[in-house]
C-alpha cells in the first residue's frame, strides 16, 4: 500500500474514534447514559419536545345563581328573588315586586334596628334575651318588646330608608310590624342590608347574623306564640357542598291568617355571597309544612352547578301564581 493511501487511512481512524470517544465521556462527567439521537435535539429529525401539561384550574365552589324555577303551586300568590352580593344585580319571578305580609321574617330587622340604636350603651340582660329569642325562637313577646322600645313605626321607616327599599308599605292604623307588605325584592335588600353592617353597626352584625344561623325548630315545633320552630325552608334546600362553605343565616315569618283563611309564608336566607327569600299564601288545609317545602325546592333549582347536572330531571309546570 502506498504511503499516502496509509496516512489518509490512519487520519480517519483517529477522526471516528474521536467521535466514539466524546460522547462516552460526556456521559460518564453528567452521570448519565447515552446522549439523545440527533432526532430528538431542538427538533431536528421529527422529534417532539415533551412539556408538563399545565395544572388544571379548580371549578368555583358551588354557590346561587339565577336560573329557571319551576314549582307545581297551589295557591293565591308566589315569588321568589335572589341577589348577588358581590355585583348586587337582583334576579328572581316576573312578579317579584308584588307584595306579601312579612310576618316574623321581619324580626331579624327589628333586632338589629334595636342593636344599632343602642349605640355604645350596654345591652342588659333583660334586651338580650329578648334580641336572642327573638331570632332563635321567633318570639313574638320578645320583638313587640324590641319594636316598641325602637318607637314603633320609626323602626319601620328606618327599614324602608336606610335598606333603599321600594315596594314596602307599612300597615297604616298601628304600624304592626307583622302586616308590613313586602316584596321578595325588597326582602333581599332586606338581607343583603343585615349582611353588609347596615342594619345593625359594626358592633351587632356578626352576632345577629350568627343568632341566625342558629335558629331552632322545626314546623312542627309551634308550640306558642314565644316558641315558634323556625329552622326549615331554604336551608333544607341547600347541598353540603354549599352549607361547608359558611353560615347561613336564615329567618322565616309564617302565619295562618285568618282575615283570609291563608298561609302566609315567607323564607330568607342570608351568606357572604347571596341571598334568596320566597313568598306565597296559599290555603290553610296544606299546612306550613307544604310552604317549607316550596322553600326548599327554589333554593335547591338554584344551586349552581347543579349537582349531577348531566342528568336531566323534568320539572313540573309553573302553577298559578
Amino acid at each position: 500500500m502506498r504511503p499516502r493511501v496509509t496516512l489518509v487511512l490512519a487520519i480517519v481512524a483517529v477522526l471516528l474514534g474521536g467521535v466514539m470517544l466524546v460522547p462516552a465521556a460526556y456521559g460518564k462527567l453528567s452521570g448519565g447514559g447515552a446522549l439523545p439521537s440527533l432526532g430528538s435535539i431542538g427538533g431536528i429529525g421529527g422529534g417532539t419536545e415533551h412539556v408538563p401539561a399545565p395544572t388544571p384550574t379548580p371549578p368555583p365552589p358551588p354557590t346561587l345563581a339565577d336560573a329557571p324555577v319551576s314549582v307545581n303551586f297551589q295557591g293565591k300568590f308566589f315569588s321568589w328573588a335572589l341577589m348577588d352580593r358581590k355585583t348586587g344585580k337582583i334576579s328572581g319571578a316576573p312578579n317579584m315586586t308584588s307584595t306579601n305580609s312579612t310576618e316574623s321574617m321581619i324580626k331579624a330587622w327589628i333586632v338589629s334596628d334595636y342593636l344599632r340604636e343602642l349605640g355604645s350603651k350596654p345591652l342588659s340582660a333583660a334586651r338580650k334575651k329578648q334580641a336572642v329569642t327573638a331570632i332563635r325562637d321567633s318570639n313574638d313577646i320578645s320583638a313587640e318588646a324590641l319594636y316598641n322600645a325602637g318607637g314603633r313605626r320609626p323602626v319601620l321607616e328606618r327599614l324602608i330608608k336606610m335598606c333603599k327599599l321600594t315596594d314596602t308599605k307599612i300597615e297604616p292604623t298601628r304600624a304592626k310590624w307583622a302586616y308590613t307588605q313586602m316584596s321578595p325584592r325588597d326582602a333581599v335588600r332586606m338581607g343583603d342590608c343585615i349582611g353588609d353592617g347596615t342594619a345593625a353597626g359594626p358592633k351587632w352584625t356578626k352576632w345577629v347574623l350568627n343568632e341566625m344561623a342558629n335558629v331552632r325548630g322545626s314546623v312542627k315545633d309551634q308550640k306558642s306564640d314565644a316558641v315558634q320552630g323556625g329552622h326549615w325552608g331554604i336551608i333544607d334546600g341547600l347541598p353540603d357542598s354549599i352549607t361547608s362553605q359558611g353560615p347561613v343565616s336564615i329567618k322565616n315569618g309564617f302565619t295562618m291568617l285568618w282575615a283570609d283563611v291563608q298561609w302566609h309564608v315567607n323564607c330568607l336566607a342570608v351568606t357572604d355571597d347571596w341571598t334568596l327569600a320566597v313568598m306565597m299564601r296559599y290555603p290553610q288545609s296544606k299546612g306550613l309544612s307544604y310552604g317549607a317545602k316550596v322553600c326548599a325546592s327554589v333554593a335547591t333549582q338554584l344551586v349552581t352547578p347543579q349537582p349531577g347536572a348531566a342528568l336531566k330531571v323534568p320539572q313540573q309546570p309553573v302553577g298559578k301564581l
